[in-house]
């Protein structure tokens, strides 16, 4: 393929994409500022090795991996907590169906750990099949079920737990 003919698919994809990207970035870093830097250098690392791409189907998943990765090396540099200002609350609630609906969800989902929130994100947020998961995190895909399975019982846990409490509080 050509590598003009590459980088204008590329540029086609990130444009079709490029609100579900940010949500992703925004995801893991729970910061406007933060988020749009990722996407930013996701472009800049996809273009500058988009001669690597061998088949045009697998471009979606691939920028993915390039999104999860680049927030992952913020996170790791940055190793900071992130809170929920007003701000993000809002911009959570007016989204999209695929935003987190209330707040028990994002705290619960801010409980996992990153392999498994990662699973989540991208299996009910960003609704990827469970393949193309495993294809973006470069596992097996019996790894993403377990991972999946494993992150849905703690999610359950933590939202059982968090009613209990406010079940408690009230009373």
């Amino acid at each position: 393929m050509k590598n003009l003919d590459i980088n204008q698919l590329i540029a086609a994809r990130i444009t079709e994409r490029q609100e579900n990207l940010y949500r992703l970035a925004f995801y893991y870093v729970k910061n406007k500022e933060d988020a749009l830097d990722i996407v930013q250098e996701s472009i800049r690392k996809a273009l500058a090795s988009s001669s690597k791409i061998k088949d045009a189907a697998s471009i979606d998943s691939w920028l993915y991996k390039i999104i999860v990765r680049t927030a992952l090396d913020v996170l790791r540099k940055n190793k900071k907590l992130t809170i929920a200002d007003d701000e993000t609350i809002e911009y959570l609630r007016s989204g999209e169906e695929d935003h987190y609906r209330d707040l028990d969800l994002q705290r619960a989902m801010e409980g996992l750990s990153i392999k498994y929130k990662t699973v989540v994100i991208l299996r009910f947020f960003e609704d990827l099949k469970l393949e193309e998961i495993a294809e973006v995190l470069e596992v097996n895909v019996s790894t993403i079920k377990t991972r999946l399975y494993k992150a849905l019982q703690l999610l359950r846990i933590n939202m059982t737990e968090q009613e209990e409490t406010r079940k408690w509080k009230k009373n």
